[in-house]
């Protein structure tokens, strides 16, 4: 819950406070009338009182330190940890589909083959993700995801709304 706002038998309301034009002010003022103050504390305002909604990959893709320390932990090949391959392949790419990314990605330093199933899969939700980390066991990229869904991510959302 965000400073400002009280719980009321009826619902949730925001304090009146000082508006500096980024910051929503419910109810209106009494002097409305009392049935559309009603009404105002019954419906309470999604700006100000709702918490952030479940992160989708896109919203992850926008994390640039995150989106680092994934590549870090899916992009290496190794033959016995579960990596980027394993994620796309549940996720429905072919084997020719990840043959020729990971030719892609081999040939230029700047290209991640993580970065490119992710953006492939950006409609997808990162709840979704942790359901692969749980399958593959990838321990590290769950504990990962989950702080960055329980810390990050609700200031994220509620900077950019």
């Amino acid at each position: 819950m965000t400073p400002g706002c009280i719980m009321s038998p009826l619902g949730r309301i925001q304090q009146p406070v000082e508006n500096d034009g980024n910051e929503c002010i419910c109810p209106p003022s009494i002097s409305s009338g009392f049935t559309k103050d009603l009404e105002y504390l019954n419906s309470p305002c999604e700006k100000c009182c709702f918490p952030a909604p479940p992160p989708m990959i896109s919203d992850l893709m926008n994390d640039g330190d995150l989106l680092q320390r994934l590549q870090q932990k899916l992009d290496p090949a190794h033959c016995t940890v579960k990596n980027w391959k394993n994620f796309a392949s549940r996720w429905g790419m072919s084997y020719d589909e990840l043959a020729l990314l990971e030719h892609r990605t081999q040939a230029s330093v700047s290209l991640s083959p993580t970065q490119e199933f992710l953006l492939r899969n950006n409609q997808k939700s990162v709840r979704e993700l942790t359901e692969l980390c749980r399958l593959y066991q990838r321990i590290d990229v769950l504990r990962l995801l989950q702080r960055w869904m329980e810390n990050d991510w609700p200031s994220r959302w509620q900077h950019a709304h």
